[in-house]
């Protein structure tokens, strides 16, 4: 894939999720916030199921098992210790310590994938984690909910890994799709056993239950899988920091928050610490990630 197609898609998958947030927030003026993740993934992974129902779907059970895992990681962790996290701090803050996964890849695809990242990478994740936090102007508090946020990021990252590892064996859409379907079930049963569901159907609460299934779910994670599949999972998810940074603009569009200077600031620690996770040099020329 060439560079600037990569980035095209990096831009449509990021920006996609950064404005999920704002979207989101919307909602939960409508509908309980784990019954509205709940709607989101369930309806877009059946939509995507039957799109892809003649499709190579997988043969064995330990096929099927490994699609369930990936969604309990990536749709039913993630989203749920975000809920939770949300009860007891900002959801900032949260948003902060979920983006913070990328730098847990490049951890954990250390440890256990033997992936090795020179020291300027190590440095870049920093520095894009440090634009993170000032993107989001330090909103910073130890509580319990900081545990959540980050299981969040931690539960991403195991999800991020094990598509690297499996997500060879399915086709793009059948893991986008059965992923979301698993996680959207098991938050469905979560909404119904953990809040008093609220659920105010308008045009409103369509409209974003729309979005976020169709652009925020479906075109969003098959284009974020289709870029994992594509390079080192630690350098692709680098750019992970570039949602938050598309969180703020989005909020600022649609709900009218304030772009602060030290927003801009941020957005330069993010850009730079994306370059320094992906620069590879002259001399490691043939390792460029994006080919």
């Amino acid at each position: 894939m060439n560079r600037f197609a990569f980035m095209m898609l990096v831009i449509l998958a990021t920006s996609l999720m950064g404005s999920s947030f704002a979207v989101g927030k919307i909602g939960l003026a409508y509908v309980s916030p784990i019954l509205l993740v709940g709607i989101r993934f369930t309806l877009a992974g059946g939509l995507m199921a039957l799109s892809v129902r003649n499709k190579n779907l997988p043969v064995t059970a330990p096929d099927w098992l490994r699609l369930f895992v990936i969604g309990l990681f990536q749709t039913t962790g993630v989203m749920a210790c975000i809920f939770l996290s949300m009860r007891t701090i900002p959801s900032g803050q949260t948003s902060i310590l979920t983006f913070t996964n990328p730098l847990l890849v490049v951890l954990l695809g250390s440890v256990f994938l033997s992936l090795r990242y020179r020291v300027y990478q190590w440095l870049g994740v920093l520095i894009g984690i440090t634009g993170v936090f000032i993107t989001l102007g330090f909103h910073l508090q130890f509580s319990e909910g900081t545990l959540l946020g980050m299981g969040s990021a931690f539960s991403w990252a195991i999800a991020t890994l094990l598509v690297k590892q499996w997500g060879s064996r399915f086709s793009t859409w059948v893991l986008t799709a059965y992923q979301m379907l698993f996680g959207g079930l098991t938050l469905l049963l979560l909404s119904f056993t953990m809040e008093s569901t609220k659920l105010i159907l308008n045009t409103t609460s369509i409209g974003v239950i729309l979005y976020l299934a169709i652009l925020g779910s479906i075109v969003q994670f098959a284009t974020w899988y289709y870029l994992l599949s594509k390079g080192d999972p630690g350098k692709t998810s680098a750019f992970l920091f570039l949602a938050p940074f598309f969180g703020v603009l989005s909020g600022w569009l649609l709900l009218g928050e304030v772009i602060r200077n030290y927003v801009y600031v941020g957005g330069l620690c993010i850009f730079l610490g994306i370059f320094l996770v992906n620069w590879t040099g002259r001399a490691n020329h043939k390792d460029v990630l994006i080919k």
